[in-house]
C-alpha cells in the first residue's frame, strides 16, 4: 500500500462546519444490510459542530485496499463480522501500512470482542447490533480527535 497524504478531507483544514466539504466516511461490511443500518445510524449530520457526511460504501476487502490507497477519507468503519476477510484483519493492516490512517472504528460480534478490535489498532468498537447512539457517540468522539478538537 502506498501511504496517502494525511487526511486530505481532514476537518482541521476545514473553517466553519456550516460551510465545510462533507466527511468522507468509508463503511466496509459484505452485508448491505449492515452498511444501510451505519448509515441511518449516523444520518447526514452526527453532531450540529460538525460538517455532514458522505459514505463510500464498499462490500469486499480488495476494494477497501484500494480505496484507502486513493485516501480522502476521515473515518473508517469496518464490519468485524463481514466474509470472507473480517474487519480486524484490514483494520490492522491498514493501520501497519499506511502512515497517516484516519480513525478506524470496527463493528464487532459482541461487546466481549472489545479486545480483538484493541489488537488490530482500531481507535474504537461497537459491537452488532447496532446502537444509533452508541455508533453516533463513537463516531463524533474520533472525529474530534483527529482533528485536534471540535
Amino acid at each position: 500500500m502506498s501511504a496517502p497524504s494525511p487526511m486530505s478531507s481532514g476537518m482541521s483544514s476545514r473553517g466553519s462546519s456550516r460551510t465545510s466539504a462533507p466527511l468522507r466516511i468509508l463503511v466496509y461490511s459484505d452485508n448491505p444490510r449492515t452498511r444501510e443500518q451505519v448509515r441511518l445510524a449516523l444520518g447526514k449530520r452526527v453532531h450540529p459542530e460538525l460538517p455532514e457526511l458522505s459514505y463510500v460504501e464498499i462490500a469486499t476487502a480488495p476494494m477497501v485496499i484500494r480505496q484507502m490507497d486513493a485516501g480522502g477519507f476521515d473515518l473508517v468503519i469496518l464490519d468485524g463480522e463481514a466474509t470472507p476477510v473480517g474487519g480486524m484483519g484490514i483494520a490492522k493492516q491498514l493501520k501497519d501500512e499506511i502512515e497517516h490512517c484516519p480513525p478506524v472504528l470496527v463493528l464487532t460480534g459482541r461487546p466481549d470482542d472489545a479486545w480483538l478490535a484493541r489488537w488490530s489498532r482500531a481507535e474504537a468498537a461497537v459491537p452488532h447490533p447496532i446502537d444509533p447512539i452508541r455508533l453516533g457517540d463513537a463516531v463524533v468522539s474520533l472525529l474530534r480527535a483527529a482533528a485536534g478538537s471540535v
